[in-house]
């Protein structure tokens, strides 16, 4: 049984206690976040400890595997901290402000013999997932380019809330959600050799960025392009594959952003309408639950967990290489 301590008892907090708990081979021991009261209230909905000093939990002997989920500033100091009490850690995606933090976390976990993961929970997705294992086994052909379009429309006072304040956010829509399609970019691609980005705001007086749109390319010429949005206004998530032989297209994250589906489109050998296959996946959002399973299977096997703390590291030095290419208005060569 490992013996788990969430820190940060928000929303995200909150998914991660309830994986923790359902699964049977970890047991829910604390909850740690700053606003006593949160922690309380997570608490004694899972019948666990409730404090406010993260070091408590870091350090102690008690605890076995530390989930941090935490606002962005927290993620690096709260992770290595843990990382150096030999902790296993899963921590939230962006992994840290920027890629030197990440850098250093990846480096301390490896020298104190601990196990690093990133919370990039869409790779867990089971549109995704099928995706991702379809263009491995070459169903579509060769991948030619790959559009992810992802966002939403905020809130009333978004433009008052953490992460609008740059020194909690460490930057805006593409270090919050397009993180996630550059971790899922690397997924199905691999390595790239230039990006060039454009920021803006188009509407949220804030300053970091609501909307971010990205051109991305591989040492052989493959593409992958995103737009990441803070005025979307209704939910989206589109991630679009297209191959030699056919494309693959993963929409829908459940609730607000509708129900999670594959397309898989097959070209006609003399072209014209493709033959198209859907795959709906109804029902409780189960990315959770499979990458909290993934993580502990593999603590379990002493093997790296997928999207590991190095996967976290690349995905935030493209996320770096972006910002560099909007402030400078020109490509940035990642090699």
């Amino acid at each position: 049984m490992l013996r788990v301590a969430i820190v940060g008892g928000g929303l995200i907090g909150g998914k991660r206690a309830r994986e923790v708990v359902r699964a049977p081979d970890t047991r829910l021991i604390a909850v740690v976040d700053k606003n006593l009261e949160r922690a309380q209230a997570l608490a004694q909905q899972y019948e666990c400890r409730a404090q406010a000093d993260w070091t408590t939990v870091t350090s102690s002997p008690e605890i076995d595997v530390v989930v941090v989920a935490t606002t962005h500033q927290w993620l690096a100091p709260i992770t290595i901290d843990a990382l150096k009490h030999h902790k296993h850690v899963l921590c939230e995606k962006p992994l840290a402000m920027n890629a030197e933090q990440a850098e250093e976390l990846v480096k301390c976990a490896a020298s104190n013999g601990s196990w690093l993961k990133t919370g990039f929970n869409h790779r867990y997705h089971p549109a995704v997932w099928k995706a991702n294992s379809l263009a491995c086994s070459g169903q579509i052909g060769r991948i030619l380019h790959i559009r992810c379009r992802y966002g939403h429309g905020g809130r009333m006072g978004y433009d008052r809330e953490w992460r609008a304040d740059v020194q909690q956010s460490g930057g805006g829509e593409l270090l919050d959600q397009g993180v996630h399609a550059f971790d899922l970019f690397r997924w199905f691609l691999g390595s790239f050799q230039d990006i060039y980005a454009v920021l803006s705001n188009a509407f949220w007086q804030m300053p970091v960025e609501d909307n971010a749109f990205c051109t991305l390319t591989t040492p052989t010429g493959q593409v992958a392009s995103l737009h990441a949005s803070w005025t979307q206004w209704k939910n989206l998530f589109s991630f679009e594959v297209f191959g030699t032989n056919g494309y693959l297209i993963a929409e829908g994250l459940g609730g607000s952003y509708g129900t999670e589906r594959l397309i898989v489109g097959k070209r006609a050998a003399q072209f014209g309408k493709p033959e198209e296959h859907v795959l709906e996946y109804a029902g409780e959002d189960c990315s959770w639950s499979a990458e909290w399973k993934d993580f502990i299977t593999a603590i379990r096997a002493s093997r790296p967990p997928l999207a590991d703390g190095y996967d976290g590291w690349q995905a935030l030095r493209l996320v770096q290489a972006a910002y560099a290419s909007a402030r400078e208005r020109r490509a940035i060569s990642l090699t």
